[in-house]
């Protein structure tokens, strides 16, 4: 695509509405002789509506970074100056976080993982090297003159994804803007121009050369979006994701014409949409829940099945999630709602309160992420076995709830604790101690509520059971089962 005739690029006074804190910036941008200018998303959210009181405020500036500290003496609370390096300089002023970065053009010289920096020599210039055309608008300060040298507000409202200059040229800048692309997809809800999508095709292996917590943070972004289906698709068709995801492709499971099973991939996609899009660990949960299918596919007389794909899937999770950087706490829950979003599966063959206590004891905090996980996965056409399927899952939230209130399930353990097992039975801490605990656990799941008179003369059952003698029960050896090397 040509650059947008002259006609397409609107200026003049500004239709946006602009932070009174960033005119007074630029009045004083103004005065110390430099060019001052709102770019990025702020202008492109104002213009759509999506206006964030505490967004970062994003401007460029013709002052190179050490002019643009010595602008900001006496007027910032707070100035930051660690990317200086990099051309930007930060601010903060009554609570706003205002980040000024000087003209510039950026690219990746080679395989090198580090951008490197070139200051430009207009706002024209800056602009070209952007990502996106709708990124690539401006609004002067303090005046509030308008510039759209690209076509961004044509492109906008033709909700289009396209670049300034030519594709190849703006993903050899910064190959992570290839993943960006599927971001606004999500996000947005734009379309990728033929250009950019036949760009990333042919550039994805520049991938390679971003770091992995950089794209790690455009995934997460996509995966909050609106539309993340469209975005990972878009991830899908381009080949991108062979070069961080590969697992996200392998679920466009080859349709066998006699075994008929879903379509995974698409499957995939509305599970992610089905769960709370505030959500990461549950999208991510989401993203992750069916991987282990492709290895795990057999072809039976009862049709394909995937034996114990959830244990497969959750393993293959936590290799790629640790790959791309993920905190730990973050890939556990995950594995764990990988793990355990079957389960519910066999609700609908009647389960005892012990095994709706077990449900609850194994998700432990992560249990109405699983309740979510689980609605999220039916995905089926078949009216009737939806509502069947959401009959059960009422019912059973309606017995979690109901058994919570009359047993605190929140804090479920056993009558004893392990110093009044050691106590009364007079044993060092050891092994035994958590044998004695976890088998008055399993009757507390099995019974419920276990009064401690009740849970002492079970633990002294026990105790027999394993030849343990309880202190001044009048047993022979009593006395000696603290030490187990004397038995």
């Amino acid at each position: 695509m040509a650059e947008p005739p002259s006609s397409d690029r609107p200026t003049g006074v500004s239709f946006v509405e602009i932070d009174p804190l960033a005119r007074e910036l630029g009045e004083r941008f103004r005065v110390a002789g430099f060019e001052l200018h709102l770019v990025g998303g702020v202008v492109r959210d104002a213009l759509m509506g999506r206006v964030r009181e505490d967004a970062d405020i994003d401007l460029t500036t013709s002052a190179k970074p050490m002019d643009s500290v010595r602008v900001l003496q006496g007027w910032a609370d707070q100035r930051y100056v660690q990317g200086a390096r990099f051309g930007t300089v930060g601010a903060r002023k009554d609570g706003r976080r205002f980040e000024i970065t000087t003209f510039r053009e950026e690219m990746y010289p080679g395989d090198d993982r580090r951008p490197a920096v070139t200051f430009g020599k207009d706002l024209r210039t800056d602009l070209s090297r952007r990502d996106f055309t709708f990124n690539a608008m401006a609004v002067s300060l303090p005046d509030g003159a308008f510039e759209d040298p690209f076509g961004g507000v044509r492109d906008l409202a033709a909700k289009l994804l396209d670049t300034p200059l030519e594709p190849d040229i703006a993903f050899s800048d910064d190959p992570l803007r290839m993943l960006r692309a599927a971001r606004f997809v999500s996000v947005l809800g734009v379309t990728p121009s033929d250009r950019v999508v036949a760009a990333i095709a042919g550039m994805r292996s520049r991938l390679a050369i971003v770091s992995r917590e950089r794209i790690q943070t455009e995934l997460n972004r996509l995966l909050l979006g609106a539309e993340p289906g469209r975005g990972l698709q878009l991830l899908v068709d381009t080949g991108l994701a062979e070069e961080f995801l590969p697992e996200l492709p392998s679920l466009a499971l080859e349709q066998d014409p006699v075994h008929k099973h879903k379509d995974v991939l698409r499957h995939t996609y509305a599970v992610v949409e089905g769960c709370d899009a505030s959500d990461l660990t549950l999208r991510l949960a989401a993203l992750f829940h069916d991987v282990g299918k492709p290895r795990t596919r057999e072809y039976t007389p009862e049709g394909v099945q995937f034996h114990h794909h959830e244990v497969v899937g959750a393993r293959m999770a936590e290799s790629r999630l640790r790959e791309l950087r993920y905190p730990t706490a973050v890939i556990d829950d995950v594995r764990t709602l990988i793990e355990m979003h079957l389960r519910f599966h066999g609700y609908g063959d009647g389960w005892s309160d012990a095994a709706v206590r077990r449900y609850v004891r194994d998700a432990g905090p992560l249990l109405d992420r699983l309740n979510q996980l689980t609605r999220a996965d039916v995905t089926t056409a078949n009216l009737f076995k939806a509502k069947q399927f959401r009959a059960l899952q009422d019912d059973l939230e309606e017995r979690i709830a109901r058994l919570a209130e009359e047993e605190n399930l929140d804090a479920m353990r056993p009558a004893l604790d392990g110093n009044e097992i050691m106590e009364h039975l007079g044993l060092a801490p050891g092994p035994l101690v958590g044998e004695a605990w976890k088998h008055l656990m399993e009757i507390r799941l099995e019974r419920g509520p276990v009064p401690r008179e009740e849970a002492l003369r079970l633990l002294d059952e026990w105790a027999a059971s394993k030849g343990i003698a309880v202190p001044g029960d009048g047993s022979p050896g009593s006395g000696d089962a603290g030490n187990p090397s004397e038995r």
